[in-house]
């Protein structure tokens, strides 16, 4: 059967097969595609001999961006396709969701470098409960040239590791291309990347929302000769600006990770410091703190500060971890927020005041360095920093309520 394509427009085109019945299925398998007309109508046989195989009723939709036959081709093998403007990998998943009708998900790539004839661990996790199901080359096979040795002993190693040791988590690939999740954790998920970043947000997001993970081991191959994989038409650059997104994502997305704990003992050490200098300079054995140990105090315990205050506000904003920001609103609401921030400004104001006075009254010169009027500058700025966070979380509670309501 021919299959005519209709052009790209800036409005998704959903097209089905002809022998195609729209309904609910067990398994929807999900690819976004640019000209991949050498390898798309092979990789539609091989999603349908895996549905076979894990003994599943499943959509094969495939996400079309492409100028060349691809689309035509997809269908006469039997998939639907999702024609929409090449707007980046992520939002063509985003693009998707409307049309997914499974209530499992498979997602991946179409050029034959993930077996999808081996879907049945992902069905068999699916069908112990896992909510996030996460590939692994390095469990699996990987073909030799399938992968730049910088990515398989450096890049993948290292950004794994980082993202276990932040979330204890156990993965070995979380780069892996081919992963799967429920339609409930797509949801909960609320994917928002653009590009090439959507995958670390997925592994980010599973982590904070503590989905049920778990990992199955797939097979990984070079590309097919006469291909050309999506880093190499774009140029040597490719890779790089993939993982710069990817880093980016990791940073927006957990803050609080690298930046609340830390800010506490920071904060914690800049305090003690700051408040056993209040009354002056002392030593203990050879050390003598003074001064330049006052002024590491002040610094260390406003930067402490502005983290908690980062780390918390990503947590509101993203809402990951809401018992944690609920149980903070509750012991520091707007009411007790700025009664702090006023008891902290007043008690600064009256410390420093005292410096003024005996600048004024030894005739516009200090005759002596006040270590409490130090104390009262840190006061006064810690009262306005806990002013104006007060306000960005009543801010952020607004906007975020609203957008509920919609």
């Amino acid at each position: 059967m021919t299959y005519s394509v209709p052009a790209l427009t800036g409005h998704p085109v959903h097209l089905m097969p002809g022998d195609k019945v729209s309904g609910a299925e067990e398994l929807t398998i999900v690819i976004p595609a640019l000209n991949e007309e050498l390898t798309i109508g092979e990789f539609v046989d091989w999603c349908k001999e895996g549905l076979a195989a894990a003994g599943v009723p499943g959509q094969i939709l495939i996400v079309d961006s492409s100028t060349d036959g691809t689309p035509q081709i997809a269908l006469q093998h039997g998939a639907e396709v999702l024609r929409t403007p090449a707007r980046g990998l992520g939002r063509a998943y985003i693009d998707a969701i409307p049309f997914i009708r499974g209530k499992w998900i498979v997602m991946g790539d179409a050029d034959l470098t993930y077996d999808f004839r081996e879907l049945a661990p992902f069905v068999q996790q699916f069908r112990n409960g896992v909510e996030f199901v996460m590939g692994s080359r390095f469990r699996g096979s990987i073909e030799a040239g399938s992968m730049p040795r910088l990515h398989r002993y450096f890049g993948t190693p290292l950004t794994t590791w980082l993202l276990n040791r932040i979330y204890h988590s156990g993965y070995s690939d979380i780069h892996c291309g081919m992963r799967g999740l429920t339609r409930a954790a797509l949801d909960k998920i609320n994917l928002r990347s653009q590009s090439w970043e959507y995958a670390s947000e997925m592994v980010l997001k599973a982590a904070r929302l503590q989905l049920r993970t778990g990992e199955v081991p797939v097979r990984f191959y070079k590309d097919r000769a006469g291909r050309v994989s999506h880093h190499k038409r774009l140029g040597w650059l490719s890779p790089w600006i993939a993982g710069w997104l990817n880093l980016k994502a990791m940073l927006v997305y957990t803050p609080d990770s690298f930046l609340l704990k830390p800010g506490l003992a920071i904060m914690a050490v800049g305090l003690v410091l700051s408040f056993a200098l209040a009354g002056g300079p002392f030593r203990i054995g050879r050390i003598v703190f003074s001064l330049y140990w006052m002024l590491l105090g002040l610094t260390l315990t406003t930067l402490g500060y502005s983290c908690v205050q980062i780390g918390i506000l990503s947590r509101k904003m993203h809402r990951l971890r809401p018992g944690f920001v609920r149980s903070f609103e509750r012991i520091l609401n707007y009411d007790r927020g700025m009664l702090l921030a006023c008891l902290c400004g007043c008690a600064g104001v009256c410390l420093a005041a005292v410096l003024v006075w005996r600048y004024v009254q030894h005739g516009w010169k200090l005759e002596s360095l006040s270590y409490s009027a130090i104390l009262g500058l840190l006061l006064i700025i810690l009262g306005f920093q806990t002013f104006a966070f007060t306000l960005l979380m009543e801010m952020a509670r607004r906007i975020l309520d609203e957008r509920h309501e919609r």
